[in-house]
């Protein structure tokens, strides 16, 4: 007898869906039943996301976001509740990295990161979580109550390493965020939690493990291998479902050890 997970007449929203994580997450959002709105700021990826995405039956919608503009943030939130309904989950997964020294670190690397992964997590969050809210309170229209977000923060956010210091603040700052708002929200049916992905090969760092600081890296890792973007869709699937409905305040690490 097989199991299975669906999110049929759910509406999803992918933050940096153009590329690595996000695009992967959106593709199997969509297989599941969801409608999936794929924001970034990279309109062309999106598209050519959406024709994938549709080419398999999926139902997807592009949508411009910049997430260190709040203004950007609400026109983008408004625009995907008018075009495609009420948001049921939200992927909140834009972030941005550089590598250096702490005492290499300037004013711009330190802004650049924090306003994205951090104030840019924080207020696609509540917008998203107000809406949330205002439904499940009655004080607007949607046939689903409650709803699901994912804060993809990383095992940095759990263990920092060299020269990406500033990074791993910026996702423990994730994990710590995931954490109250699931104790404030989570009356409210609204389950928010945290998924902290180890190295995974991406089309943005595909080329750094072919060379001898990444061979190094792997050798380093406990088996000795790094993940691919679908070892995660289990995971984002049961997280974005009503199966999920006890699952609150949870930061996971799916890492393959590295952390332990």
């Amino acid at each position: 007898m097989a199991y299975s997970i669906g999110l049929d007449g759910r509406v999803a929203l992918v933050t940096g869906a153009s590329s690595g994580l996000g695009a992967q997450f959106a593709r199997v959002l969509a297989r599941a039943g969801a409608a999936v709105v794929l924001a970034s700021r990279r309109l062309e990826r999106l598209r050519e996301l959406r024709a994938q995405i549709e080419g398999e039956g999926g139902d997807a919608h592009v949508l411009e976001l910049d997430v260190t503009d709040r203004g950007s943030i609400r026109a983008a939130v408004a625009h995907a509740e008018t075009e495609v309904g009420s948001i049921d989950i939200l992927v909140n997964n834009s972030g941005v990295s550089t590598a250096q020294r702490l005492e290499d670190v300037d004013e711009e690397d330190f802004d650049f990161m924090f306003d994205t992964n951090v104030r840019g997590a924080f207020f696609v969050a509540q917008e998203v979580g107000r809406r949330m809210l205002a439904r499940a309170q009655g004080a607007a229209p949607g046939s689903y109550t409650g709803g699901r977000i994912v804060n993809v923060a990383s095992m940095a956010g759990l263990k920092t390493m060299p020269k990406i210091g500033v990074y791993s603040m910026t996702k423990a700052a994730v994990v710590h965020m995931t954490r109250a708002m699931a104790l404030e929200w989570g009356r409210f049916g609204i389950n928010v939690n945290a998924l902290c992905p180890g190295y995974i090969d991406t089309e943005l760092n595909h080329a750094h493990w072919q060379t001898e600081q990444g061979r190094r890296l792997v050798q380093a890792l406990p088996r000795k291998r790094v993940g691919k973007p679908e070892d995660l869709d289990a995971l984002i699937v049961l997280l974005a479902s009503d199966q999920s409905h006890f699952v609150n305040g949870a930061v996971i690490a799916a890492d393959d050890g590295f952390g332990v």
